[in-house]
C-alpha cells in the first residue's frame, strides 16, 4: 500500500477558509506594498475563489498591508496573478 503524504494546510486571509497549500497563491507586503512571496519574511495566502471577488479582497489586504491605495493594490494583484499563470 502506497503511503499516504502530508498535506500542510493553510487559511486564506481573505474568507478564512482553510485548503491544503497547493491550491493556495502565496503573497507578502513590503513596506505597504503587495508582492509575490519570494522566500523571505512573513505572508499570507489567498484562495481561487476570494481572487474573483474584488471586495472581500480589497478589505483584507487593507489590513495585511496596513492601509495604503485600494486601487494600487488591486492593480499589482491582478499583476501579479497574470504573471504568476504566465509561469
Amino acid at each position: 500500500m502506497a503511503k499516504k503524504f502530508h498535506q500542510p494546510t493553510r487559511m486564506c486571509l481573505s474568507c478564512r477558509e482553510r485548503e491544503q497549500q497547493c491550491n493556495l497563491i502565496r503573497f507578502r507586503c513590503v513596506d505597504g506594498e503587495l508582492a509575490p512571496f519570494d522566500g523571505v519574511g512573513r505572508s499570507f495566502y489567498l484562495c481561487q475563489n476570494c481572487l474573483k471577488e474584488d471586495k472581500k479582497i480589497i478589505r483584507a489586504l487593507m489590513r495585511q498591508c496596513r492601509g495604503g491605495d485600494k486601487d494600487k493594490h488591486m492593480n499589482k494583484l491582478k499583476e501579479i496573478i497574470t504573471d504568476d499563470r504566465k509561469s
